[in-house]
């Protein structure tokens, strides 16, 4: 067995992210457990901070998951077939995926592009240029999140100085069009990986196999 290849400081970075997310979900949520069951109060942005925080976890980890070949995935049908035939079945498998990121993308964009200001795209299922005239709706905050003292500046130029009692909404929401744009490059990385035949399939669904594979060869019982 070929001895796991060394994480790279981006994987470092999204593992963090990742992990510092839930971090922060599992804090916010204890705090408001002591809140209420202690201190007889309530902290109320915690409910939409950490459904916030969720989201942000789940999108980053799609596309990290895609990166590692973590995804689970049924491969009793590429087993039964030659590496060729394996390779042009994982080469519709990604073309499809790189299909549905792609529109995933369009769709977060156009979603969130309004509450930043921005124009969403034209075109009913690829975006064919950008809207010439919209309704900027950079105003929209969250339900029950403050907005934080170092976003201010935020008023000034995106709401025309107006004052964000709570946190404008495109700050969270701007994970969607990131995510999906992140997620899209992986599959476009993972078609490459296997158009070269450094991957015979999409996702590779035996992480525990390999982990006690190298284990036992760490033990020298391999």
């Amino acid at each position: 067995m070929q001895p796991a290849p060394g994480r790279s400081s981006v994987d470092r970075i999204e593992e963090t992210l990742i992990g510092g997310i839930l971090g922060v979900m599992t804090l916010i949520t204890f705090s408001n457990v002591i809140a209420r069951y202690i201190l007889n109060a309530n902290i109320f942005w915690a409910l939409e901070s950490t459904v916030l925080l969720f989201g942000w976890m789940v999108l980053l980890g799609a596309s990290y998951a895609v990166k590692k070949s973590a995804h689970l995935g049924v491969d009793a049908t590429i087993e039964m077939v030659g590496p060729t035939l394996r390779q042009v079945m994982a080469l519709l498998a990604v073309a499809v995926c790189i299909a549905y990121a792609f529109l995933l993308l369009k769709g977060s964009w156009d979603y969130w592009a309004n509450f930043a200001n921005l124009p969403q795209t034209t075109g009913r299922w690829f975006p064919t240029g950008f809207e010439e005239s919209f309704r900027p709706q950079a105003w929209y905050e969250v339900n029950d999140i403050p907005n934080p003292p170092f976003l201010k500046f935020l008023e000034d130029a995106m709401n025309d100085g107006d004052e964000y009692e709570k946190l404008p909404r495109f700050v969270p929401y701007a994970v969607l069009p990131f995510s999906m744009a992140l997620l899209l490059f992986r599959f476009l990385q993972a078609a490459i990986a296997i158009w070269r035949g450094a991957r015979d399939r999409m996702v590779a669904s035996h992480e525990v196999e390999d982990e006690l594979a190298e284990v036992r060869e760490r033990r020298g019982e391999g």
